[in-house]
């Protein structure tokens, strides 16, 4: 009878507990609801894998930090009982625009507590959220991804009556962005932080889009066209490191000249002609500005160009022109009359660095305030990516070393922070290679989850046991479940994997 009544009194203070959350005060802001849910079960959907969260206590909560914000976030608690004492944040991708809880599923049945936000609007899959709304726009960039931080926070401390533990933030692409934007603009506000391909130099990488856009409008490139490319640069890269496995290692290594392609006895889907030699160079080399010569933004890699979620969905299948045309057309221009067919490169750049770098663009190597904090981050991209090339991400690290070093702080950035590079991935996952580590939203069930092959659980222990990850195990599953797993040894950047092991790399030629 007893342990029937502590069975009974347990939910009913638990749900007690949970509804009073509506009675928090928040500065600017209000909790919308707060209810006890025994679980929820999120099928199939597309690429999705189906998946069941545990109870927990779901509060949604809306800010409203200026008079023109409309800051969304859903919070899952998880029974006092099975509570970590951690709060883990979820990034958002692309234009934002949704409370995506299906992110929450895998930190809330490992413990933590966890939130994410819609960015501070509603999606339609555009820009156009921002016209007219200057203030929409700061909180897109950075303010929704702090604003839920400080109000979960307190409402974790609210309902556990005491402060989480450590607190981290994760996020990939737009997701990756808010990740280096809190390190950036506010350092105290994770413990640690992973940042996979991180649209961080976004008024340069929207520019690149659309001059990537026009290059193919000028000098079309078939989608027929890049089985051959694909066949032609792994004929020339893969076996560089060593081993003919149909990824490239290193790309940067790779010296695939698309002119060995060319067409000499007529035009057909197994060679380029003489044009599409000139756009597949353009592609890998990277925009410049027609005015400075300067390079805009890296180029693309050699070595996936037919993959589904490489350069067929992004280059030619128009996901780079959506996004960087939506970006000019309404955020930068604001619904004035940007006319894509006739953009003026030059002008486009200046126009995006002067009205959304300030608030979008996190690309300051300034890290001094975030490692003194103690904070810890992990990077990782992967090397086939064609939405955030991946050396930007290299580019970024490299100087935030040149500029620690230019102010009396180490060089060498291993104590707080480190770079992972995922051969044979796309955009944050996916791809021919191995590419499972803890970066997918719910890690397939047949994979090792510890800190040797997941990055999050590799951060947490970095952070509460001092222990930095210097190699990741990235897992590709094999049909059925149960049968072997292909496997492949991430490296913290600069080192790469050879004979199973982490070595230096050398300077690429």
């Amino acid at each position: 009878m007893l342990a029937l009544l502590v069975l009974i009194t347990l939910p009913a203070k638990a749900d007690e507990a949970c509804r009073a959350l509506a009675g928090v005060a928040l500065a600017h802001a209000r909790v919308e609801s707060a209810t006890e849910q025994p679980g929820v079960d999120f099928p199939v959907k597309g690429d999705r894998l189906a998946t069941h969260a545990g109870a927990h206590c779901a509060v949604r909560v809306v800010s409203q930090p200026t008079t023109d914000s409309d800051i969304h976030f859903e919070l899952w608690l998880p029974p006092a009982g099975a509570w970590n004492g951690k709060y883990l944040q979820k990034g958002s991708g692309g234009w934002g625009g949704e409370v995506y809880t299906y992110a929450l599923v895998t930190p809330l049945n490992r413990g933590y507590a966890t939130a994410v936000t819609d960015d501070g609007h509603v999606a339609d899959g555009t820009a156009r959220f921002t016209v007219g709304h200057p203030q929409k726009i700061r909180d897109f960039g950075y303010r929704a991804i702090h604003e839920t931080s400080v109000l979960s926070r307190r409402l974790i401390a609210a309902y556990y009556q005491r402060a989480a533990s450590q607190a981290y933030f994760v996020g990939c692409s737009d997701g990756g962005r808010e990740a280096l934007m809190q390190a950036q603009r506010f350092p105290a506000d994770f413990d640690g932080i992973v940042a996979g391909a991180p649209a961080a130099r976004w008024s340069h990488l929207m520019t690149a889009f659309v001059a990537n856009a026009r290059l193919l409008d000028n000098a079309p490139l078939p989608a027929s066209k890049l089985a051959a490319i694909q066949k032609a640069s792994l004929a020339s890269c893969d076996a560089l490191d060593g081993v003919r496995d149909g990824i490239v290692d290193d790309p940067r290594r790779c010296r695939f000249d698309p002119a060995t392609i060319q067409c000499k006895a007529g035009d057909n889907d197994d060679c380029l002609t003489a044009q599409q030699v000139a756009t597949v160079r353009a592609l890998y080399a990277g925009p410049a500005d027609p005015v400075t010569g300067a390079r805009i933004h890296p180029g693309l890699e050699p070595g996936m160009e037919d993959d589904v979620g490489s350069w067929r969905l992004w280059i030619l299948g128009g996901e780079q022109r959506k996004f960087g045309f939506s970006n000019f057309a309404d955020l930068v221009y604001q619904g004035r009359g940007w006319d894509s067919s006739g953009s003026d490169i030059h002008r486009d750049l200046v126009a995006a660095q002067d009205r959304e770098a300030p608030y979008l663009d996190a690309f300051n190597p300034d890290l001094r305030a975030f490692r003194a904090h103690g904070g810890k981050l992990l990077l990782f991209h992967g090397w086939g990516d064609a939405a955030v090339p991946p050396r930007g991400t290299i580019e970024y690290v490299q100087d935030v070393g040149n500029f620690m070093s230019r102010h009396g702080e180490p060089a060498n950035l291993d104590d707080f922070a480190r770079l992972f590079m995922v051969p044979g991935m796309g955009h944050c996952w996916g791809g021919p290679g191995a590419t499972s580590f803890g970066n997918e939203e719910v890690p397939p069930a047949a994979l090792t989850q510890d800190a040797d092959h997941d990055i999050v659980m590799a951060l947490d222990r970095w952070v509460t046991q001092g222990k930095a990850p210097e190699q990741l195990i990235a897992t590709r599953p094999v049909e059925p479940a149960n049968s072997s797993a292909r496997t492949r040894l991430l490296c913290k950047y600069p080192q790469v994997a050879r004979n199973g092991r982490c070595v230096a790399a050398g300077n690429p030629p």
